[in-house]
């Protein structure tokens, strides 16, 4: 079999797993009465339930006469430890764009990485179905991209496919509709090359990991020179130079979606090995005799913090099965080994953790799924990652992009400049306005949520990291207060009712609710103890229930992200596997009146 290793690239949403999905029809890997539906790679239910990928994954497909190995990427920035991972095992990247939005922050953030590495790309611009797109345009830019990103002239000399991934058909002219993409794949064998065949003493870098209940951690790489075979003696060579004799047990390659156990496994091809104890990603398998370890896998740094503790609310343990330390540190300590920008920290208590990674996207997802697991726990206030450098005190600047309507771009310029953004370019398309800015990762933190609700709903904004600059100063936060309930019962809709001119109410009538939980935002500034467990008194001249007929405003429900986002430095979010609320960290009065003093 012939071979080609590739990895698909692009910004969210431009349509990776969908063309993926394309390719693997194209590849007949499925029989006749099989109907595998849409978004075939995303298998977790979050990622199905958000309509993204989280982490990268492979599979491979049969045309003509060779097999392609294609790895499926994530496009969000928080993400960007898998995507680093994974490009080490292709030869070549398909960069896929939009034919209407053009090359976006987070295509720059992954061509830069695929450049660095040397890979040959294949440009595919895809929607062309869609109204006002400039696909010839979208071609310069993402040819003017690649020359700032200092790209040699062999991955300048790009082909470019243009096609509709949703409907199934790529073409070498965007206004010639063909019927299938076939096309594509023909671009992709004559224009990426093989890998290169490497005589000599075998070497393996593990990009990835998988596991199974039966054989135990299964460790996945390319073969990068000479030959591994099952049975063999070998070096486990880790990241600090450390060398562990061990064996191979088993070697599987991919097939599809499923792998198929081999005697041998030759350079350039994915494999999956069994047997090999104690390795972390970016440890090399090498020769027993004389080792020689692979460049190890460079990640970025997080960018972001947040406390981690155990749920000791009024209400813990009714929900969930694993609420103690031991097994949230446990928990924490299996995500880090397969999360490569994830990393953990003791604190001066047993009880609580500090998480560091990329993003709140990038937490949240952990937490949800945790909280899927059965976990209960709470967690503090996103924090930024803030360092010294040369005595001067450094903080993450990310550059951030938005398109929204032409009339409302006034309100997003005036909320970004007053968090210390830096607008960079205006650009109109059509009758919505793109904006760039360099703005602190601060700054990002609850923007979202202010702009969908200033342009109702239209915005579309997309960041990445950039760099650590100097400290920008104070950037003001949430200007209202909190409504914190008084004591622990049952809100009764009488009491929401009386009190629905004091503020928003995250509650809906007849939850439980108890001492110190956040329940609602004041209209005002600074925080205000109400009591929502006062039921009305029957008097001489009317029974309690005779005028219940009480109209209350829905509550605000928050999802995870924005439940983390909106909490002030003296908050939690308990999250529990059926509800999210909010609390106070001292859940009795005095005790925060103590605490501010």
């Amino acid at each position: 079999m012939k071979l080609r290793n590739i990895a698909i690239i692009a910004h969210v949403d431009h349509g990776k797993t969908t063309l993926v999905d394309k390719m693997l029809l194209a590849g007949k890997l499925f029989d006749d009465h099989e109907t595998p539906g849409e978004l075939i790679m995303d298998n977790n239910d979050i990622e199905r339930e958000r309509g993204i990928t989280i982490l990268a994954k492979n599979v491979s497909v049969k045309y003509k006469d060779y097999k392609i190995n294609i790895l499926d990427t994530p496009g969000h920035s928080d993400f960007g430890g898998e995507v680093e991972r994974v490009l080490n095992m292709a030869d070549g990247v398909v960069l896929l764009v939009d034919a209407f939005e053009g090359p976006m922050p987070q295509t720059r953030f992954v061509l830069s990485k695929a450049i660095e590495l040397g890979l040959k790309p294949v440009v595919v611009i895809n929607k062309v179905d869609k109204p006002n797109c400039t696909p010839d345009e979208v071609h310069e830019m993402v040819f003017d991209l690649m020359f700032n990103l200092e790209a040699s002239e062999d991955q300048l000399d790009f082909q470019t496919a243009y096609g509709s991934a949703k409907n199934g058909w790529m073409s070498d002219d965007w206004k010639n509709e063909t019927t299938d993409i076939t096309y594509l794949l023909d671009t992709i064998i004559e224009n990426i090359p093989a890998p290169e065949h490497r005589d000599g003493t075998p070497q393996l870098l593990i990009t990835s990991l998988d596991y199974s209940s039966f054989v135990g951690r299964i460790a996945i790489g390319r073969v990068h020179r000479g030959v591994l075979k099952a049975n063999q003696q070998v070096t486990l060579v880790k990241r600090d130079g450390t060398k562990v004799k061990s064996r191979i047990k088993e070697l599987f390659v991919f097939e599809g979606f499923g792998k198929v156990k081999v005697d041998e496994v030759s350079s350039g091809e994915i494999c999956a090995i069994t047997g090999i104890e104690g390795f972390e990603i970016g440890d090399s398998i090498a020769d027993l005799e004389n080792p020689e370890a692979l460049p190890t896998i460079k990640i970025d740094e997080p960018t972001m913090s947040m406390t981690f503790t155990i749920n000791d609310s009024p209400f813990f343990g009714k929900e969930g099965k694993f609420v103690t330390s031991r097994h949230i540190k446990d928990r924490l300590a299996k995500e880090t080994e397969k999360n490569l920008a994830l990393r953990v920290e003791e604190t001066d208590s047993a009880d609580t953790f500090r998480v560091f990674g990329r993003g709140v996207l990038h937490l949240s997802v952990l937490i949800e799924t945790m909280r899927r697991e059965g976990y209960e726990l709470q967690i503090g206030q996103p924090q930024v990652i803030i360092k010294e450098v040369d005595g001067v005190k450094m903080e993450p600047v990310e550059e951030l992009s938005i398109d929204l309507p032409d009339e409302v771009s006034g309100k997003a310029i005036e909320a970004i400049t007053l968090r210390k953004g830096n607008m960079l370019q205006m650009v109109p398309k059509g009758d919505h306005m793109h904006l760039e800015f360099e703005v602190p990762s601060r700054g990002i933190i609850g923007l979202r949520n202010y702009l969908l609700t200033a342009t109702a709903g239209e915005a579309i904004m997309s960041h990445r990291f950039k760099e650590f600059q100097p400290y920008k100063g104070e950037i003001p936060g949430r200007q209202n207060g909190s409504l914190i309930a008084l004591e622990t019962g049952t809100a009764i809709p009488f009491s929401l009712n009386n009190l629905q001119d004091r503020g928003k109410f995250f509650i809906p009538p007849n939850d439980d609710v108890y001492e110190g939980q956040v329940i609602g935002e004041n209209n005002r500034a600074g925080d205000l103890v109400v009591n929502v467990t006062k039921a009305k008194k029957m008097s001489n001249m009317r029974s309690s229930g005779a005028d219940d007929k009480v109209r209350i405003a829905p509550p605000i429900v928050f999802s995870l992200e924005e439940a983390l986002e909106y909490i002030q430095g003296d908050e939690y979010v308990e999250v529990t596997p059926k509800s999210i609320r909010l609390r106070k960290i001292f859940l009795k009065e005095h005790e925060r009146k103590r605490s501010g003093k």
